[in-house]
């Protein structure tokens, strides 16, 4: 097995270990804590950070996430590969236990997205894409299927090899005879998506607007449940790159609202522009 391969498999089994980690907590009556900047923060986090730290150390590779982004920029300036890392993407979404909240990982090198996994615990959905290798989607369709056993200690190779036999490639499906479907977030609504929305509307003949928490909009607009995704607010790298990752290999893009460049990552402010996830 290739290294890069080699890292997607490990970024998947850490996602599905952490996923199962969140699970044991969202069916508790967890606390919630608030973070500095007034977001929320639960024990899921802090196990899902920890399991994956744990899971990618022996590869040797930088962590950046969201529970340990206190890292200077002097030190990440000769990161030319790190992992960016949301241990749990859409906590908002799993305190109103609305079941739309993920788990993010990304392999970065030299400021693009090389590869990346988005997993839904609740629903037991995989979206995970490497280049070279393109981007798919594996759900569990049994209640004994092998994302919450034993599996998960099986070799790298063999569940690599798995998941793509059992997965759809992506794009599933074109948009190009349907509605033009807008996805936007389900927590963070602001006027300047409402006049996105209202100028489409004039554009085209039919446009359907559906609300999606975390990543999962993201998903979305790779498989081809939606045409685009416009973001008017902040977000952080680790809110961007394993979607971005996802995105590009299935044939889409994930670009800067004012410049239409890529999102770029690892920079010195690590918030990211406003930005426009289309196919």
């Amino acid at each position: 097995m290739s290294d890069n391969l080699q890292y997607l498999a490990k970024a998947i089994l850490a996602s599905i270990k952490a996923g199962k980690a969140i699970l044991e907590v969202y069916y508790t009556d967890f606390s919630v804590e608030q973070k500095a900047d007034n977001s929320p923060l639960t024990l899921a986090d802090r196990k899902s950070h920890k399991i994956i730290a744990e899971s990618l150390k022996e590869l040797d590779i930088p962590i950046l996430s969201e529970e340990g982004k206190e890292i200077p920029f002097e030190e990440r300036l000769n990161w030319n590969t790190l992992w960016i890392v949301d241990p749990l993407d859409g906590t908002r979404e799993f305190v109103k236990r609305n079941d739309e909240f993920t788990v993010n990982v990304a392999l970065v090198k030299d400021g693009k997205p090389f590869l990346g996994v988005i997993f839904v615990p609740v629903k037991k959905t995989l979206y995970f894409a490497a280049q070279n290798l393109g981007a798919y989607k594996f759900v569990g369709d049994r209640p004994d299927d092998w994302f919450y056993g034993k599996d998960t200690d099986t070799e790298d190779s063999s569940l690599l090899n798995r998941l793509i036999d059992q997965s759809v490639k992506l794009p599933l499906h074109s948009v190009t005879d349907s509605p033009f479907i807008i996805v936007g977030s389900r927590s963070h609504g602001r006027q300047e998506l409402e006049a996105f929305v209202d100028q489409k509307r004039n554009e085209y003949d039919r446009v359907e607007f559906i609300s999606a928490g975390s990543s999962i909009k993201f998903c979305l607009v790779a498989e081809g449940s939606a045409h685009i995704y416009p973001r008017f607010g902040p977000t952080s790298e680790w809110d961007t790159a394993a979607g971005q990752a996802i995105v590009e290999n299935a044939g889409g893009e994930v670009v800067d609202y004012n410049t239409g460049m890529p999102l770029v990552y690892n920079k010195e402010d690590i918030l990211n522009p406003w930005f426009i996830v289309r196919r």
